[in-house]
């Protein structure tokens, strides 16, 4: 068998295209791509224009027959992309799906074990990636749980890098991340690229973080074919009116504030030195004050790691406060027995408070997008009638018609977003908890689901918005939650 090829990559795609099974519509179709080696790519195009389905397919994990289908060729140093087995590394969006040891130095070795790295070899080439990526302080026996978001997604990289692909593969790994974690995790790849030389492309909806990195940029249409190529700012300015169009966020694009709801607040929700844990005497902070109003939204905002996912659960019964008082008012109570949420029957819970989880995944039970949106009715015992109006009505308002029948697991990122806020949204709750409910959104789907919350909100729903997303704080809060410190929360109006 040859040697491996050194150095950075050559990637080509000849009239490739690939359908999931069960898909009538291409993710990605007849596409014509060379990437030279070395270069720096940045992947745009709105969600579902196969982004993700053409990283996952350099990187062959895309999955044989029963996944779905192939047209054309993907090839990497002019080898079938699913065979160049270690040529190309693949860093994914959400950083704690990627974490699987629990200290630093296994989980970069991690790879490496699996390509067959001889073991003299692995611990120099762990030592040297988590050097270059900024976690070398820590050593290799801290605890990956202890990680903050943005460390967590630089673990992710080291451990890419030690397995010393020729290609670096990026899907969206900052979209999870606050602007000092995102800025973190870039300034760690330019790094890298300026090691390795290791060619590179990144997809992200945003733009403006990885502009100073990238020498090209890539647009993909929503039908999956290739709509822009070439020089970053020729083709931000030059084919500025046909992205906009196509949902491209272009930077420095403005955000309308969307109308407050109009009316009396009525408090639904109120919380007093309450404490949050995700584990039982690992309390995470304590101290909060919050009220959250019917017809009002209360964005709560921070860095990476303050607690704002775990006050998330805590707010929406999924988790027991670990200490202080957590109630629910008459008007979001109604008949249930106790005021406190945790303590609610599911049912209860189910038509008072939708949550919205971080990872959309973590939320899906049944094999296609139409019958996820069916769960919660179904279990209030909804009439089939009114159930199947409320599903087209949330597939028409979130641009999920055409999916109605696909396996949720296949849709984009962006799309599983949207179809979780849908399935949260098919109850009628009258408190809505969404964990970072914009990512994965591009330009359009973005305004699209910005104006179904504030359309909800204007009939007297109320919102806990978890985001790292000023734009859509700009867009939509009321208040403001700053977990900015790790003793307490201010409230800010």
């Amino acid at each position: 068998m040859s040697a491996r090829p050194a150095g950075p990559a050559r990637v080509q795609a000849q009239g490739w295209g690939w359908t999931h099974a069960g898909r009538r519509r291409a993710a990605v179709h007849d596409l014509d791509l060379v990437v030279e080696p070395g270069q720096r790519v940045l992947l745009l195009g709105p969600s579902g224009s196969g982004k993700s389905t053409l990283l996952h397919g350099l990187a062959g994990v895309l999955g044989g027959e029963e996944e779905g289908s192939v047209r054309g060729r993907l090839l990497i140093d002019g080898v079938d992309a699913a065979a160049a087995r270690g040529r190309a590394g693949l860093v994914l969006q959400d950083p704690e799906a990627q974490t699987v040891m629990a200290r630093l130095g296994d989980d970069v070795a991690f790879g490496c074990e699996n390509l067959g790295v001889p073991r003299q070899e692995i611990w120099p080439r762990v030592d040297e990636a988590l050097r270059r990526v900024g976690l070398d302080r820590l050593g290799r026996e801290h605890d990956t749980g202890a990680l903050s978001g943005g460390q967590r997604q630089r673990l992710a990289l080291a451990g890419v890098l030690a397995m010393r692909p020729g290609l670096l593969l990026l899907d969206e790994p900052t979209a999870n991340l606050d602007p000092g974690g995102a800025q973190e995790v870039r300034d760690a790849v330019a790094r890298v690229l300026e090691a390795t030389g290791s060619t590179l492309v990144v997809v992200e909806h945003r733009v403006e973080t990885w502009l100073p990195v990238v020498d090209r940029v890539v647009v993909l249409g929503r039908d999956g074919g290739l709509l822009a190529d070439g020089d970053p700012q020729r083709v931000l300015r030059d084919e500025a009116g046909e992205l906009s169009a196509a949902g491209v966020w272009l930077p420095g694009a403005p955000v309308r504030r969307e109308p407050s709801a109009v009316g009396t607040a009525e408090p639904l929700l109120q919380a007093r030195e309450l404490g949050i844990a995700r584990q039982p005497a690992a309390l995470v902070r304590e101290g909060i004050e919050l009220e959250v109003a019917s017809g009002r939204l209360l964005a709560v905002t921070g860095p990476n790691g303050t607690g704002k996912s775990t006050l998330a659960l805590t707010l929406g019964g999924l988790l027991p406060p670990a200490g202080g008082r957590l109630a629910a008012t008459p008007a979001l109570r109604g008949q249930a027995r106790f005021a406190e949420p945790v303590r609610w029957r599911s049912r209860e819970l189910l038509s008072r408070i939708g949550s919205v989880f971080q990872n959309p995944e973590h939320q899906f039970l049944r094999g296609t997008v139409r019958a996820e949106l069916e769960v919660g009715p179904r279990a209030l015992g909804v009439g089939e009638g009114q159930r199947q109006a409320r599903t087209e009505e949330l597939l028409a308002a979130l641009r999920l018609e055409h999916l109605a029948e696909a396996n949720p697991f296949t849709l984009s990122g962006g799309e599983k977003r949207r179809l979780s806020v849908a399935a949260a949204l098919a109850t009628r709750p009258a408190l809505l908890v969404l964990d970072e409910p914009t990512f994965g959104q591009d330009a359009r789907s973005w305004a699209e689901l910005v104006r179904l919350i504030a359309a909800i909100r204007a009939e007297g729903v109320g919102f806990v918005a978890v985001t790292h997303d000023q734009a859509f704080v700009h867009a939509l809060a009321d208040d403001e939650l700053a977990l900015d410190a790790p003793e307490r929360g201010r409230l800010a109006a």
